[in-house]
């Protein structure tokens, strides 16, 4: 199992990561099942940024509403872990929302890609850069 995404948008993710190396930066992933056609990145609105990242709300709700019109739809996020791992944490864990979502984790200058299986936990998928 492999996600794409484009080498430019991946890019971007992590520029956006390393412009706020304190912090945890996010956005949403838009396109269909494990390719993703395009990000839209989102302020980070949790209490405590550095170690949690919730995307804004608006911009969530913007997104689900172009999705029910027929724009992309959102299958998943990413957000980038400024202690340099790019692996799920188990906060991340304990913010899964159902199965089948696509993260993208940055890391130290690494992304990489999962896939949440339940409630609780993630499987890693190979990142495929189109």
């Amino acid at each position: 199992m492999a996600v794409t995404i484009s080498s430019n948008d991946a890019e971007r993710i992590l520029a956006l990561a390393e412009a706020d190396p304190g912090n945890e930066v996010c956005g949403l992933l838009l396109g269909a099942r494990l390719h993703i056609t395009a990000i839209l990145p989102a302020d980070n609105v949790a209490d405590d940024r550095s170690c949690r990242f919730e995307v804004d709300p608006a911009v969530q709700i913007s997104a689900l509403r172009e999705a029910r019109n027929g724009g992309l739809q959102v299958i998943g996020s990413y957000h980038s872990h400024p202690n340099g791992h790019s692996a799920p944490s188990q906060t991340d864990a304990e913010m899964i929302r159902e199965a089948g979502e696509v993260w993208l984790i940055a890391g130290g200058g690494t992304l990489s890609a999962w896939r949440t299986t339940d409630e609780a936990s993630f499987e890693r998928v190979e990142l495929v850069l189109a």
